[in-house]
């Protein structure tokens, strides 16, 4: 084979017509911006191409104008298959508007049908995603009225149930590299995850397609060490060199970061600094009791975050290991626009080997966002009105952890709480109910948690549910809590109420630490 190099706008021009373009990055970290934007660029001068089926695993943004928002033009794009969509709003728009046919799967099973796409196999056999929105007998991950296409059966091995997410032909791939040497090999040195570039090199190569690099700088024949060629250029057909230092590493927004791509430790201390006693802190302590140590743990973004800063307060923070679906375990995994890295990782592993062991039950506990639940125990994170934000790795985690701990207040829209002698005060409530009698999508579903035996906690700062073999519990409430005025009637259902009811532990509405180490 003889590889080219090439600019991003003779890239952009490679691209055909009614082609199937994969690309990789994980929200803010890792794509390939020059190559998206140059395709833009030239769909808004020729109209050409049109008609692009566009897949990616994780979601892939800034929530304005970057990455897979750049495909966000009505012509260009025909049909997207992609994990998540929240940092997509150009995107989101065409779904909503039925302009284009959709699908949202589970991230870690397309990064993991990368793989099998790559060895010719018909499709990806999993139980992730059963009774979900995912499930063929719910929705089939189809996420508007044009889309028609099963994409997502439902099989029986062994009379198990499973889903088969079937193949596709991959024609081009549009991912992210820090270097290559003068053959082409490709490291990912200077990145911050590697996401899931080798799955798909070896994929859209075996497919027939052609693979497209976007590197940061070119090295002599013999100086990149084989281990850490990440793509190695049998897989490769264009290099484009890109040598702006706003798109070295990337993650957008923020400087190159040797910290975040292994490079370099940084120096940290146990900070004495307190945490104000806020909402997100309250909630965060009661989730950081569940843990144990020698825990292996995923936090989500959003409230769920606040665990590590409260762990590190209380001198826990060796209790447990954290991890990132990106591919990073160990260190202090990062938010916002640096969400997938990590500071200090202690190893950064391929997105779809993470999620191996994610499937397989490798989590020992799983904090997520409490966005929206249901009387039968189900959440909703994926869809709410006209907005989609997609399910990501949601899915994949909380299915198969051995303990899910749920994490967000017990209302939304202008709550607000305060402490005294360690009990809880409602200031204001909130104007919008979490706790619904159906929720809008079922990203999680409690009827299969109870088949698998699964545990399974929702903490807010006023109440504490355990999903039951009965139906959805409530096992604790918040000192100074009125359980019918506070709970009950901001309640579209009626929980069953445990008969050894508890008073969350009062340490928690208190300013002083909560001593938890002893």
């Amino acid at each position: 084979m003889s590889l080219k190099f090439i600019s991003k706008e003779e890239a952009a021009n490679l691209i055909k017509d009614n082609s199937t373009l994969v690309t990789s990055g994980f929200v803010e970290c890792s794509n390939p911006e020059a190559l998206e934007y140059a395709l833009e660029e030239r769909y808004e001068k020729t109209g050409s191409p049109k008609n692009i089926t566009l897949i990616h695993a994780a979601g892939q943004g800034d929530g304005d104008s970057k990455a897979i928002n750049h495909f966000g033009r009505e012509g260009l794009l025909k049909r997207i298959i992609a994990g998540h969509f929240n940092k997509a709003p150009k995107v989101g728009k065409l779904i909503i508007e039925d302009k284009i046919e959709a699908y949202n799967l589970p991230q870690g099973t397309i990064s993991q049908l990368f793989r099998d796409i790559a060895g010719k196999r018909v499709g990806t056999i999993t139980h992730v995603g059963l009774q979900t929105f995912v499930d063929p007998r719910v929705e089939g991950g189809k996420l508007n009225k044009v889309t028609t296409e099963d994409i997502v059966s439902l099989i029986n091995i062994d009379g198990k149930e499973r889903l088969f997410y079937k193949a596709f032909n991959l024609d081009f791939a549009f991912i992210k590299g820090s270097v290559c040497d003068e053959r082409g090999n490709v490291s990912m040195e200077d990145d911050v995850v590697p996401t899931e570039v080798l799955s798909i090199a070896q994929a859209v190569h075996n497919c027939g397609g052609k693979v497209i690099v976007q590197v940061d700088n070119v090295v002599k024949d013999g100086s990149l060490d084989p281990k850490l060629v990440k793509v190695p250029r049998i897989y490769v057909d264009y290099i484009v060199v890109v040598d702006d230092p706003k798109l070295k590493q990337p993650v957008f927004g923020i400087d190159y970061c040797p910290e975040l791509t292994g490079k370099k430790m940084l120096s940290t201390q146990i900070s004495n600094k307190t945490m104000p006693l806020d909402v997100r802190k309250i909630i965060a302590r009661r989730a950081a009791m569940e843990l144990k140590e020698g825990t292996i743990v995923n936090l989500g973004i959003g409230m769920p975050e606040k665990i590590s800063e409260v762990s590190t307060e209380e001198g826990i923070n060796d209790y447990m290991t954290l991890t990132v679906e990106a591919g990073p375990i160990g260190g202090i995994p990062q938010a916002d626009n640096a969400f997938g890295s990590s500071l200090d990782a202690e190893a950064i592993i391929d997105q779809p080997y993470q999620f191996d062991f994610y499937d397989g039950g490798g989590l020992d506990i799983a904090y997520l966002g409490l966005a929206q639940v249901d009387e039968k125990g189900n959440v909703n994170v994926s869809k709410f009105g006209t907005r989609i934000a997609g399910c990501g790795g949601f899915i994949n985690i909380t299915q198969n952890a051995k303990k899910v701990v749920y994490c967000g207040t017990f209302t939304t829209k202008g709550l607000s709480i305060g402490v005294n002698s360690g009990k809880l005060i409602i200031k204001e409530e909130g104007k919008a109910k979490k706790f619904l009698k159906n929720v809008e999508q079922i990203t999680f579903s409690g009827d299969y948690a109870k088949s698998m035996k699964q545990s399974v906690l929702y903490i807010t700062e006023r109440a504490v549910f355990e999903l039951k073999e009965e139906g959805l519990t409530l096992i604790e409430t918040a000192p100074g809590i009125d359980i019918q005025k506070d709970i009950l009637d901001l309640m579209d259902f009626k929980p069953l109420i445990d008969k050894n009811l508890k008073e969350m532990d009062s340490r928690i509405f208190k300013e002083e630490r909560m001593n938890l180490k002893n």
